[in-house]
């Protein structure tokens, strides 16, 4: 299960800590990630981070995301600062397990607005 926390609205410029908390079968997950859908878009990756650390991002963030792990907390996290309007979505937590080759596991996705 992952849950989501920490969406909400910002104006451009401003920043945002997305937190997700994962709970099961944490030991087969391979990677956790953060994906997000505007409306009337398909759903993209923003960035993911394997269970040994390797993280990866789009390349469409500029730089302007971060995504660390607290294993402590079986917690996945998304740093996003300089936000813009076009950022607005809904972000969404996701797993893949081992024995997947992509995300497979999602959550219920946090709102995340950003004003002009």
């Amino acid at each position: 299960q992952l849950v989501e926390s920490g969406g909400g609205v910002v104006q451009a410029g401003g920043s945002l800590r997305l937190s997700c908390a994962a709970s099961g079968t944490i030991f087969k997950i391979h990677a956790l990630g953060w994906y997000r859908q505007a409306p009337g878009k398909a759903r993209e990756l923003v960035a993911s981070i394997t269970m040994s650390g390797e993280p990866n991002y789009a390349a469409s963030m500029g730089g302007r995301v971060t995504i660390s792990r607290n294993d402590a907390k079986n917690a996945v996290y998304l740093q996003m600062n300089r936000l813009k309007p076009e950022d607005t979505a809904v972000y969404y937590c996701a797993a893949q397990r081992i024995w997947e080759s992509q995300f497979d596991s999602w959550g219920q996705g946090t709102q995340v607005t950003v004003s002009a």
